[in-house]
């Protein structure tokens, strides 16, 4: 991260269903209190208004015929929109961004799932943050068949366009997610998320407490 930005940033990534959102939501009830500086949640795509637009285009079950160069470009359209607006200005004022995925979710599901190579999608990236990455991210490993059965069982009539693709490409997306985790091991560390919630939650703070004391 640049030498000027003060804060912290957290991503959160995962298959769909993982949960990461449940997750953080309790997470944060029992560290927020704790931390010394205020911290931010948000999210991707999306997480400002620009961004939340371009969201609704890429989630559209509609938008069928959208072609995977498309989709990729979008997301770091959106991205970029996000980070100038939302993220760098939080750590810029030292405080701790919390955000429900990042790059590494474009380079699982556009670089892995849609095929257009982890490598690729990462320069196109790099283009739209400036080259920004989290200082951890926390990968919540699920089975992707387990995740897509969380989101039939929780919303079975309200799938988006991405939760609707069949299980191979989940799949892929899982290899994908795997991939871009031995790229980076030093920033990115696992959370079973097949445990109980309360686990998954008990994990996730420990993680947190160890990986950046200094925020406590």
């Amino acid at each position: 991260m640049e030498d000027f930005m003060k804060g912290f940033f957290i991503s959160l990534e995962g298959p769909d269903g993982a949960g990461k959102s449940t997750v953080l939501q309790e997470v944060l009830k029992q560290i927020g209190p704790e931390m010394k500086t205020q911290y931010l949640v948000t999210r991707e795509p999306g997480g400002s208004k620009i961004a939340e637009k371009i969201r609704e285009i890429i989630l559209d079950p509609e938008n069928d015929k959208m072609d995977d160069r498309t989709e990729a470009l979008l997301y770091a359209a959106a991205r970029s929109q996000h980070v100038e607006e939302i993220v760098k200005p939080a750590l810029m004022q030292g405080k701790v961004v919390f955000s429900d995925r990042f790059v590494d979710s474009s380079l699982a599901y556009q670089g892995a799932g849609r095929d257009l190579g982890i490598k690729e999608v990462k320069e196109i990236n790099d283009f739209a943050t400036g080259g920004l990455e989290p200082d951890l991210t926390i990968f919540f490993d699920l089975d992707p068949e387990i995740g897509l059965k969380r989101i039939k069982k929780l919303r079975p009539d309200n799938e988006d366009r991405l939760e609707q693709e069949k299980l191979a490409f989940h799949k892929k997306v899982y290899t994908g997610y795997k991939e871009v985790e031995k790229l980076y091991p030093d920033r990115i560390k696992t959370i079973d998320a097949s445990q109980a919630l309360e686990q998954v939650v008990e994990d996730t703070v420990n993680l947190i407490k160890s990986y950046l004391p200094e925020l406590f």
